[in-house]
C-alpha cells in the first residue's frame, strides 16, 4: 500500500474493521473518520485507530488519497455528490456496500467514475457496531472489487493491496454479475429461510408439534431467517431485480420436483439429492461467504449430572467463550445431545480440537 492517508464516512462493524486492519498492518497510516455518532469515534481515536475525527464532509478530506464510504447501503450514494468537491487529484472512493448497482449507477450519473471503483468485503457479525470491529474480521474473507468502466489497472490495483493488507481475498467482478452471484448465494436464500419458517408456523397444529420438531436440519438450514430485518428489506429492495429473476427460476426447479413426486419419479429424485450433493462438496471452506457461517458442533454426551460443567471447564480453561448450548431432541442426522455454538472461527476450531483430544465424539 502506498496510501497513507485514509478517510472513512461512517465507522461501524466494517468501517471499524478496515480501519483496524489497515492500523495492523500499517503502523504509520493516517485515518480520519466522520460518523454521527461521536462517542464511537471518540472511542476509536482512544483505540488509536482513528488519528482525527471529522465534524462533517469538509476540506479535511482534500488530504485523503482514499475514502471510504461506510454508511447503510441506501445513505452510501447520498454521500457521493457531498464528497465530490473533497477529492483530491488522483485520490480514490470506494465502498463497502453488500449491493452494487444503485452505488454504481449514482457513479455515473455524476460522471465521479474516473474516482470511484466499488468494494464488499463478504464477512460480518450478528453483532454491530464499532464497538465489536475487529483486526481479523475480513481475515480471508473475500473482498469483491468491482471497477467502473474508467477505472484503470493501477486504481484497482491500489484496492487489491487495500484487501492483502487486511488479510482479505481480492476478487475483482463486474458490479452487474456481483449483484445476481449474491442475489443467488444470499439474498435469495434468506427469503427462502424466511418464507419457510413462515411455512411451519401457519400450518403447525395449535400445540405447535412441528415447532417443537424443528431442531437439527430444519433449524440449521433456517437459521438466517433470524437476520436483522430491517437490513435484509434494504438489500431485497436494492437488489430485487436479480432476486425476482433467480426466484422465478427457483419456482420453476420446484415445480419440476413437484412434479416428480407427483409421478412418482424416484430416479429423477434420487438424481437432484445426488447432483446437488456432489456439487455442494465442491464448495470451499477456506473463505467466508455473505451468509455467515453457523460456528457450531454437535457433541455426544451422557445426560448425566455435570457433564455439562465438566465440557464448559474444559473449554473456559483455554479461554474460550461458548456463545449458546441447547439439546438437540431431534437427531436424525446423527447430531450428538448438545449442539454448543462460539463467537468465531478460531473458537470453534479450538473447542473442537481440545474435545476432541479430552475422547468426545463430535459431529
Amino acid at each position: 500500500m502506498n496510501d497513507t492517508t485514509i478517510g472513512f464516512i461512517g465507522l461501524g462493524l466494517i468501517g471499524g474493521s478496515i480501519a483496524r486492519g489497515l492500523k495492523r498492518s500499517q503502523k504509520n497510516l493516517t485515518i480520519m473518520a466522520y460518523m454521527r455518532t461521536r462517542s464511537r469515534l471518540e472511542q476509536a481515536r482512544q483505540d488509536g485507530i482513528v488519528d482525527q475525527i471529522l465534524d462533517g464532509i469538509d476540506e479535511n478530506l482534500l488530504r485523503c488519497d482514499l475514502i471510504f464510504l461506510c454508511t447503510p447501503v441506501e445513505l452510501n450514494a447520498s454521500y457521493l455528490e457531498r464528497l465530490r468537491p473533497y477529492i483530491k487529484p488522483g485520490a480514490l472512493v470506494t465502498d463497502v456496500g453488500s449491493t452494487k448497482t444503485d452505488i454504481h449507477e449514482a457513479v455515473s450519473r455524476l460522471d465521479m467514475e474516473n474516482v470511484f471503483i466499488g468494494g464488499h468485503p463478504m464477512a460480518g457479525s450478528e453483532k454491530t457496531g464499532y464497538e465489536n470491529s475487529t483486526d481479523h474480521l475480513l481475515e480471508n474473507a473475500y473482498y469483491i472489487i468491482t471497477p467502473t468502466k474508467k477505472s484503470t489497472e493501477a486504481q484497482i490495483e491500489r484496492l487489491r493491496q487495500v484487501a492483502l493488507a487486511i488479510g482479505a481475498i481480492p476478487m475483482v467482478l463486474d458490479y452487474q454479475r456481483h449483484d445476481y452471484s449474491v442475489a443467488a448465494i444470499s439474498h435469495l436464500p434468506h427469503l427462502i429461510a424466511s418464507s419457510l419458517v413462515t411455512l411451519v408456523r401457519d400450518n403447525d397444529s395449535e400445540d405447535g408439534v412441528m415447532r417443537k420438531l424443528a431442531a437439527g436440519g430444519f433449524k440449521d438450514i433456517t437459521r438466517i431467517a433470524s437476520s436483522s430485518p430491517v437490513m435484509w428489506e434494504q438489500i431485497c429492495m436494492a437488489n430485487a431485480k436479480n432476486i425476482q429473476i433467480l426466484l422465478s427460476k427457483y419456482i420453476d426447479a420446484l415445480r419440476q420436483i413437484y412434479a416428480m413426486l407427483d409421478t412418482r419419479q424416484s430416479e429423477a429424485v434420487n438424481r437432484l439429492f445426488d447432483e446437488s450433493g456432489a456439487y455442494r462438496n465442491t464448495f470451499s471452506d477456506r473463505s467466508f461467504g455473505p451468509v455467515k457461517p453457523a460456528f457450531s458442533f454437535s457433541v455426544d454426551i451422557e445426560d448425566e449430572p455435570g457433564s455439562i460443567s465438566i465440557l464448559s471447564a474444559i473449554l473456559a480453561a483455554r479461554g474460550v467463550n461458548i456463545k449458546d448450548i441447547g439439546l438437540n431432541h431431534s437427531r436424525e442426522n446423527g447430531e450428538g445431545a448438545l449442539r454448543v455454538s462460539f463467537y468465531d472461527e478460531q473458537s470453534v476450531r479450538t473447542a473442537y480440537e481440545l474435545l476432541k483430544k479430552y475422547n468426545y465424539n463430535l459431529k
